[in-house]
């Protein structure tokens, strides 16, 4: 993939995560070379590399849309998700450096600083890296990329759930003992933690379910 066509995926698939594509909208192939100022084959192009991680779905002869998730297909891919971040955790609290571990505590620091402010965007960006830095402490580049792959899919959804109310303060007290375990090297501790974080079951599916129509609102 070129620099150039990597960085026309990435800015569609940013769209997609913080809702200004919103859920089942409709793909319009002249519309976003327009607005990315390139013609219509690197957004088909874009479109095939969006459809192959999930994020689109390509109909024939209808074009693309925003892929939509079922709330059955959501509580699964977050069940897949806190196993995969569970894994990481376990394995990042027996590999982690020295200075990964550092990183690790400079994103929570970060998350930390978001939330006072009371910004739940900034929280959702500073969040990825905090999760980044446990992906890369497992060491496992397999483990990594399939985990990168399922958290980009659940990008819109996850950060929806930063904007349920006392999310952000429940979500960083999580991070804390996440890091505890991590940098006392209680893999089973870690894993057990990040599960419980990641998962969304009873109250935390309620929410979800009732924020998401904020998300699939299509503008007029």
């Amino acid at each position: 993939m070129t620099t150039h066509s990597a960085t026309l995926r990435e800015q569609i698939e940013e769209m997609i995560a913080v809702g200004e594509l919103k859920p089942g909208q409709h793909l319009d192939e002249t519309e976003l070379a327009g607005r990315f100022g390139v013609s219509r084959t690197p957004i088909r192009e874009t479109l095939i590399q969006l459809a192959s991680m999930g994020l689109v779905v390509i109909r024939p002869r209808r074009g693309a849309i925003v892929a939509e998730l079922g709330p059955q297909q959501l509580v699964e891919m977050f069940e897949m998700m806190s196993e995969l971040e569970a894994v990481c955790g376990r394995l990042a609290a027996r590999r982690m450096t020295r200075e990964e571990q550092q990183a690790l505590l400079a994103a929570h620091q970060a998350c930390m600083e978001a939330k006072e402010a009371d910004q739940p965007d900034v929280y959702y960006y500073q969040n990825e890296v905090f999760h980044e830095a446990i992906y890369a402490g497992s060491h496992n580049q397999f483990l990594i990329e399939q985990t990168r792959n399922l958290y980009r899919r659940l990008r819109p959804y996850r950060r929806l759930q930063l904007r349920v109310r006392d999310r952000l303060s429940n979500s960083y007290r999580e991070h804390e003992g996440v890091v505890e375990a991590i940098i006392a090297g209680d893999g089973e501790r870690a894993a057990e933690l990040l599960r419980e974080h990641v998962m969304i079951q009873g109250q935390r599916f309620s929410d979800l379910m009732a924020s998401l129509p904020q998300l699939q609102r299509v503008a007029a």
